[in-house]
């Protein structure tokens, strides 16, 4: 059976095609490819590293199994032999990386792969696919976070989720970024993320009133109780829960929330707010949903709106604004020689690079220099091995430890870098021995040409 997350033909067409000559002309030199953002998307000021569990789990499992050998053969595409070949294709390479929740920028490489040829070539769709897209989503939820720190931020998005994985990555970089929890379940279940629920209106609708309805999801849920209030009239809503609440708190039932999902939630959230407070509810926190982001939020906050935690769906999980990165894996070394593309807009450096960051004395990163792996420079160095020879060098990192290290990175932040809007690139140096490193690749090239 063919399971389309770890299977390797899970991939573009041409890195199969690419393979097979690779193979004929014996083309199976070690090979070094990077990952990178070549410039981040307009108003962000940074993005957060995320998806490398998710790539290191695809390496270490990476094999053609009998129905995809089957498929290949049958294809008509490809010579004798080259099922073969894959058959026997495991991941023995190296793998180098910026740890997840790590702060980055562009032309930085927040991933590199030395292999063998056709093991480092093969994997770059589905690599590009992973990293892709939980650092998408992690980076649109570090935004989210930096307006709302002290607030309860949950993941809603998995109903308009590009898809069941991306529901299921987007939860997790959501919550290593620092979101409090979501509402999938299976994220609950695989990444043991906290899980939060409400209602639906149709829950109420189906029900003669909202008071049978919000009785009987109490009584069902005794110890999460967040009643939806926005079904009919808001404000009549938050009274009939003003005086159900007494009556299951002698029960033993706690009221804990209301939620808001529609309409002016400034003004929704106010008088709600009042409601509650003149009925000694002030324990009852109110929490808001409905097609929420960082802009919306700064709003709302700005406005003073007396809401305690948000659920954020659509605008996270797709990342509305800014819904790709320009990003790319390329070859930057095969055989011992360091390569270099020199497309129009799209160069690249050569040769295995590290990247030092630099804080001025209150712990603010203040800049980064782009070098190569040999060139030691003043700072921080944010590439580390993580896989040598297709095997792990340490366990699994436990989610946990990733949102702490997206939290000191994201304090670590400067002020501008914070901002909705655009604001000043933050530095990325380049030094001299990768310039000249690309001077001596692009003279060889011509002397080649010549």
């Amino acid at each position: 059976m063919m399971n389309p997350a770890s299977s390797p033909l899970l991939t573009d067409l041409y890195q199969l095609t690419m393979l097979q000559s690779y193979y004929e002309q014996n083309m199976t030199d070690v090979a070094v490819f990077e990952f990178f953002v070549r410039r981040l998307p307009d108003k962000r000021g940074f993005l957060l590293a995320a998806g490398l569990e998710q790539v290191l789990e695809f390496l270490e499992g990476l094999r053609f199994n009998d129905e995809e050998l089957e498929w290949i053969k049958k294809s008509g595409r490809f010579g004798a032999g080259f099922a073969e070949r894959l058959a026997q294709l495991r991941f023995t390479g190296d793998v180098h990386a910026m740890p997840e929740g790590t702060a980055f920028f562009g032309n930085e490489p927040i991933l590199r792969i030395t292999a063998p040829m056709p093991q480092a070539q093969l994997v770059e769709s589905r690599l590009i696919n992973l990293l892709h897209f939980q650092t998408l989503i992690a980076s649109k939820a570090a935004r989210v976070k930096l307006v709302a720190p002290e607030k309860l931020l949950v993941d809603f998005g998995l109903r308009r989720a590009h898809g069941a994985e991306a529901g299921l990555l987007a939860a997790r970089a959501a919550y290593a970024a620092g979101f409090g929890g979501t509402a999938t379940v299976l994220a609950g279940a695989q990444f043991d993320i906290p899980v939060f629920g409400t209602m639906a209106h149709s829950f109420i609708e189906a029900h003669d009133s909202e008071e049978a309805s919000f009785e009987h999801f109490a009584r069902a849920q005794p110890g999460n109780v967040t009643l939806l209030i926005d079904t009919y009239d808001t404000e009549a809503c938050a009274r009939k829960v003003a005086q159900l609440a007494p009556r299951l708190a002698v029960q033993g039932i706690r009221v804990n929330a209301v939620r808001l999902d529609s309409g002016d939630l400034v003004a929704h959230a106010k008088a709600v707010r009042r409601i509650l407070d003149d009925a000694g509810l002030g324990e009852i926190h109110i929490f808001s949903s409905g097609s929420l982001d960082e802009y919306v939020l700064r709003e709302l906050l700005a406005r003073g709106a007396p809401i305690d935690g948000f659920g954020v769906g659509t605008h996270l999980d797709t990342s509305a604004d800014a819904p790709y990165l320009d990003c790319a894996y390329k070859l930057q070394e095969y055989a011992g020689r360091a390569r270099r593309k020199r497309s129009e807009g799209k160069a690249t450096w050569p040769g295995r690079k590290q990247v030092y960051r630099r804080f001025d004395a209150h712990g603010t990163m203040t800049d980064d220099v782009l070098t190569l792996e040999s060139d030691r420079q003043q700072g921080t160095p944010l590439v580390e091995c993580v896989m040598r020879a297709g095997r792990r060098l340490r366990p699994p990192e436990p989610l946990a430890a990733i949102r702490e290290r997206a939290a000191r990175s994201l304090a670590t932040l400067p002020a501008h870098l914070r901002a909705l809007e655009s604001s000043p690139s933050y530095p990325v140096t380049i030094s001299d021995a990768l310039t000249a490193l690309a001077a001596e690749v692009d003279r060889a090239r011509e002397d080649a040409a010549a």
